[in-house]
């Protein structure tokens, strides 16, 4: 069952492994802004966009503290190949049986199963400040730095 987090709600925290196998929780990234984007799968033309588009832009995340994990439903080797080939300087994590994507309320493309593009932008007190359920993947970066920009400033 789907959960449905609303603007302002605690963020459930979670833990997945990343392309390396190691695992990451969403609470190590407590104090910090975190851009969790949902993505149907590795190195397909519009994945590669976005996750390219967050490439480009990393270091401007990186001034503002923020932190960016990627998911799919894909294993390690596959997010490990991913995130070489496009030098993706961020962790892509595993969530091969969807578990987090329904715990944070994310959809499925019906019939196919892989996740659908959305993102969440989480505060850093761990609350939902945005959900973005239409992303386009080659303005999304731009659009969540604003984002953070703009919630830092209220």
């Amino acid at each position: 069952m789907d959960q449905k987090i609303s603007i302002g709600d605690p963020v459930p925290d979670f833990e997945a492994r990343n392309q390396d196998g190691k695992t990451v929780r969403l609470s190590d990234f407590r104090g910090k802004p975190v851009l969790i984007y949902f993505y149907p799968k590795d190195d397909t033309p519009g994945c590669t966009r976005e996750a390219c588009e967050f490439r480009d832009e990393y270091s401007k995340f990186q001034r503002l503290g923020a932190v960016i994990l990627g998911i799919s439903r894909q294993d390690e080797m596959s997010h490990q190949a991913f995130r070489t080939k496009y030098h993706l300087p961020f962790d892509l994590l595993v969530d091969e049986k969807g578990e987090v994507a329904r715990a944070l309320g994310i959809a499925s493309v019906p019939l196919i199963g892989v996740h659908k593009r959305q993102s969440l932008l989480i505060s850093p007190n761990g609350r939902l400040v945005c959900v973005y359920d239409k992303v386009d993947p080659e303005k999304h970066a731009t659009q969540v730095l604003d984002d953070i920009k703009n919630a830092a400033e209220r």
